[in-house]
């Protein structure tokens, strides 16, 4: 494949301090912890709790597919806010987008937490409860592509890997805080008090999250390459009709910039991004959200264990994520996503048979070794590479839909096919073989890709 790497820094670049890419990095780290959080503290309240809150008339299989579907309806509202605030991002800049999309899902979380249940107010329960998750996921649709556009233009070329790795880190250190609340919940209290009122604490605890959130994201600059795109004057991008119009005039000194934008064949650099977005959406969906259903009630394990290996393995994350994000930069993008989806799908049958065999420290390991493996590492690299496959002036609309289209297709749906496949075959094999389907799916994908490592991302033309 063609390397289309580069470092060389381009004249007239808009440079920002140490202190300027510090808020940043927290900024992005933050608002990604915080989306994390809240999509992990529902998807733990629909695999434990929220099939006997808000479905409890029906038989124990079919409640969790019911909270599962739900948590799925989610993915469907972030598909239309990647695509609103995308081009809202594109066009007008990327830290508006990133203030606006933080506190519609901290609101909706906030509001889940003071939602009567079905005993309360019947079908109006799990209404309300789609409502809610529908505004969340509308905001939380263009949160992580924003933080990763944002951080991956704030970041030195040749440690992008790393600094871009901060993001994924968010992932993981809101899955943390999350499991960590439902850890302490489940052990303290009655399953009496959990569904009476305990599980209502987390998404309340959540406001706080939100106006440090806010407040970091009014304070933040933007991004250096979005003021350094050739298409925009004063701070609005031009639309296509005036480039056109910039380029046949020969107005400034970017009409080679300008023309190189326009003639940009799109299609073949997002369907990579979303091949290569599939296993890692994919393996999370199944590791993180179904995997603690299951094991809670097809293997009648104690509803700790897989809470418990989500914290343990998140913890081991503040160390796979960063590594990855360095190994990205020493030895870039292709080699390491072709590693880790190659491990992933030769691991994915054993790891099963870790979970399954009935031992609890058996199965704390699989989940843990397939978390950092399968989800966090493939993350780590996802967060630098879909940024540096895009050109500049539509890299956060496409950069949100590939996410949010993997999302649907995988982390959405997945858990889903999941239950059905084990419901139908009583057996576990089903989630392994979908494991593998994943990987494969994103290492022939990385195969196709070119390698973007130190690709100088003002270029308004995608990697390929």
């Amino acid at each position: 494949m063609k390397d289309t790497t580069t470092t060389a820094e381009p004249a007239g670049a808009v440079r920002r301090s140490t202190r300027d890419l510090t808020k940043a990095a927290v900024s992005g780290w933050l608002g990604t912890a915080m989306e994390f959080m809240d999509f992990q503290l529902y998807s733990l309240a629909a695999a434990i709790v929220f099939n006997k809150v808000f479905f409890p008339d029906v038989s124990p299989a079919i409640g969790l597919i019911a909270a599962m579907a739900t948590y799925g309806v989610g993915y469907v509202a972030r598909l239309a806010g990647a695509v609103y605030f995308g081009r809202m991002g594109d066009r007008l800049g990327r830290k508006k987008v990133l203030t606006i999309t933080i506190l519609l899902m901290g609101a909706s979380t906030t509001l889940i937490g003071v939602l009567p249940t079905y005993a309360t107010i019947g079908i109006m329960a799990p209404v309300l409860l789609v409502v809610l998750r529908l505004a969340q996921g509308f905001g939380a649709g263009a949160e992580i592509a924003g933080a990763t556009v944002m951080l991956a233009e704030y970041a030195p070329a040749q440690r992008r890997g790393l600094v871009s790795s901060l993001v994924s880190l968010g992932t993981n250190s809101g899955t943390l805080a999350a499991s960590g609340l439902w850890a302490v919940l489940l052990a303290v209290l009655s399953e009496e008090q959990l569904l009476s009122w305990g599980w209502r604490l987390p998404f309340l605890l959540s406001f706080g999250l939100l106006l440090f959130a806010v407040w970091l994201r009014r304070n933040l600059k933007e991004s250096p390459v979005f003021e350094e795109r050739p298409d925009v004057v004063d701070g609005v991008a031009m639309s296509r009709r005036e480039v056109e119009s910039a380029v046949t005039e020969g107005k400034g000194g970017d009409t080679g910039l300008l023309e190189a934008g326009l003639k940009q064949r799109k299609g073949r650099a997002f369907f990579l991004a979303l091949g290569l977005r599939f296993g890692q959406a994919g393996n999370s969906g199944l590791i993180q959200t179904f995997l603690v259903g299951y094991i809670a009630t097809e293997l009648a394990a104690e509803r700790s264990v897989p809470t418990d290996a989500i914290v343990y393995g998140s913890l081991l994350g503040f160390l796979t994520v960063p590594a990855v994000g360095l190994l990205g930069d020493r030895f870039g993008r292709r080699r390491m996503y072709l590693a880790l989806t190659s491990l992933t799908a030769v691991a994915a049958f054993p790891l099963m048979m870790l979970i399954t065999s009935g031992s609890t420290p058996a199965l704390m390991a699989g989940m843990i070794l397939g978390l950092n493996i399968g989800v966090l590492g493939l993350f780590a690299l996802e967060s630098v590479t879909m940024a540096e496959l895009f050109g500049s002036r539509t890299r956060f609309t496409q950069l949100a839909l590939a996410k949010e289209i993997g999302g649907v297709l995988a982390t959405a749906i997945g858990p889903v096919l999941a239950a059905s496949l084990t419901a139908a075959t009583g057996s576990w094999w089903p989630i392994a073989a979908m494991l593998v389907v994943y990987s494969l799916i994103t290492l022939v994908s990385a195969l196709l890709s070119p390698e973007t490592r130190g690709r100088d991302l003002v270029r308004l033309e995608d990697a390929v």
